[in-house]
């Protein structure tokens, strides 16, 4: 059975007008349907989601993932299509919505079960849980509007998950708080999955989406791009957007005499994927053309992290493995095995040069991102070969 389903779903918007409305300005928007001082920011929006699934939506800011929620929230309405939703809702869909600001954390709490429908004695309670999740006793009978982003936030996700929805929308909303809360937060997650509810979320955190989605839908610039496993659309946001769109602060150069036309990404069963495992393996392939005979070329290449910083860097040249020469066509291959780093988002520059570093005949700069799971306890960015020791005392 379908929790939430979508059909034709459409939302446009007006844009906020400058001066006063003439009749030329009222030609065009009458010829237009009354559109043409507007913009969809979805269209044409179709799928089902099954109760008990856990779905991502990614896509860059602006792509209409938050009118998406917004709609299933039934906040606002659609402008054209339809979606009907299953059960009681709950939802966080951007910092403060549902609170008012001047009312106090206490009276708040039970005005979001009231909106909800839910009797007064039932979050009579539930209220001391709902306080103690968000960590706010010392400040639940203060103004909202005097609570930092993160107060605002572990109030908001109290509320929503002890209101026992049948479907949670989450916007986001969780990077804003601090790294003991999130983990609070997606272990809550984690229960409401084990009880068959369903959930949506938005959200930046691909690695977040990829554990914890069955289903991942891809918006961009108001359209559904596509809805799948998690890892083939996170690897196709990944070389198709992120790349394409200029999301990502890449950079290519260099004189083409040497250029890398193809470069696959290959896990250790040789699949071409943009996710990766701490401890299995990584091939990187790069298939190139030279257009003219190159002695003694240098292909190397980088990784950094998400925030930009260099975790490690080599060539041919530094691994003492010369190429000779090259002409034509030809691939290079590139092992890594164990790979080391640890969960996060990781960018790989590649680069090929002369030998003397003079001329960059080709290099690609952080063009092509993946990301890194970990099923481990340990945390840091690397994996390191650990021995423990003890020897009591005799």
């Amino acid at each position: 059975m379908n929790a939430i389903e979508a059909k034709g779903l459409g939302k446009w918007y007006r844009k906020q007008g400058v001066g006063l409305p003439t009749l030329v300005g009222a030609l065009p928007r009458w010829l237009s349907g009354g559109k043409a001082d507007g913009f969809w920011a979805l269209r044409n929006i179709d799928f089902s989601i099954r109760q008990g699934q856990t779905v991502g939506v990614i896509g860059p800011n602006g792509s209409g993932k938050s009118s998406l929620l917004g709609l299933i929230a039934q906040t606002m309405a659609p402008t054209e299509g339809a979606v009907r939703t299953t059960g009681r809702i709950s939802a966080l869909l951007e910092l403060g919505a549902g609170f008012h600001s001047d009312l106090s954390g206490r009276e708040n709490i039970y005005l979001s079960a009231a909106i909800l429908g839910i009797p007064r004695e039932d979050i009579r309670r539930r209220f001391d849980h709902i306080v103690d999740f968000a960590e706010l006793r010392e400040f639940i009978d203060m103004p909202v509007k005097h609570y930092s982003s993160g107060m605002y936030v572990r109030l908001a996700f109290a509320v929503a998950v002890e209101m026992n929805p049948d479907i949670l929308l989450i916007d986001e909303v969780l990077a804003v708080g601090d790294m003991s809360f999130q983990m609070k937060c997606l272990d809550r997650i984690r229960q409401f999955q084990q009880k068959g509810k369903t959930i949506l979320f938005v959200s930046h955190a691909l690695e977040t989406v990829e554990e914890f989605c069955s289903d991942v839908l891809l918006i961009h610039e108001g359209r559904l791009i596509m809805q799948g496993n998690p890892s083939d659309v996170i690897f196709a946001y990944l070389k198709q957007y992120m790349v394409r769109i200029g999301m990502l602060n890449v950079e290519e150069h260099g004189t083409r005499e040497v250029e890398m036309r193809s470069i696959r990404l290959l896990d250790a069963t040789g699949a071409e994927t943009a996710t990766f495992y701490t401890g299995g393996a990584m091939t990187i392939e790069i298939g190139y053309h030279a257009r003219r005979r190159i002695e003694k070329p240098v292909f190397g290449f980088n990784i950094k992290t998400g925030n930009g910083f260099y975790v490690f860097g080599s060539n041919t040249q530094i691994a003492k493995v010369p190429i000779a020469a090259i002409e034509g066509d030809g691939r290079v291959r590139l092992r890594i095995e164990p790979l080391t780093l640890k969960q996060g988002r990781f960018f790989l520059s590649l680069a090929v040069h002369s030998w003397d570093h003079a001329t960059q005949y080709h290099r690609q700069e952080d063009l092509h991102p993946f990301l890194i799971k970990d099923a481990g306890d340990d945390k840091g960015l690397f994996q390191l070969n650990c021995v423990w020791e003890h020897q009591p005392n005799p």
